[in-house]
């Protein structure tokens, strides 16, 4: 039998050791303050009063190409002309991108922030919306593709955490 580690010296994964619990307990809040995962954001919108608008911050190809049924189309460089046109200020914002290797939902959040707008970003994107099953609408209709196994277990709608 091994010995349990008790030095987190010996831990490449704990070479920075762990925040306090305090420190901990506001980190994750704040991060959870600022950020909404994919599966939260579909049961959100699927219970037909999400209390949000989600908002597609990308181009006019990447929203041809396939969209969250619901969403507003607002890319991020039309951010400061359009948004009082199209959001209500009252109403707290979701932005999403292409996915978690862009930082356009990142950028057009803090637009909207600057703007006096609460908001979140759903992190993962539509990439990671695609990849957990849930639809996306097109010109053609709304379609869903398979759930990638990678990403979230296959016939469920949340990843049970």
């Amino acid at each position: 039998m091994t010995d349990i580690m008790t030095d987190i010296d010996t831990s490449p994964a704990l070479r920075v050791p762990p925040a306090s619990a305090a420190d901990a307990a506001a980190f994750f809040t704040a991060r959870l303050t600022f950020q909404a995962d994919v599966s939260d954001v579909h049961a959100s919108l699927e219970s037909g009063d999400p209390g949000f608008v989600l908002v597609d911050s990308r181009g006019l190809e990447g929203w041809e190409q396939g969209r969250i049924p619901g969403a507003v189309h607002l890319p991020g460089a039309e951010i400061p002309s359009r948004a009082a046109e199209l959001l209500d200020p009252a109403v707290p914002v979701v932005t999403y991108c292409w996915g978690p290797g862009c930082d356009g939902a990142t950028r057009a959040a803090l637009a909207l922030a600057q703007l006096g707008y609460r908001v979140k970003e759903m992190i993962g994107g539509v990439e990671y919306w695609i990849r957990e099953g849930f639809p996306v609408e097109t010109a053609a209709g709304v379609e869903r593709h398979p759930v990638d196994r990678l990403t979230a277990p296959v016939g469920s709608v949340t990843c049970g955490c």
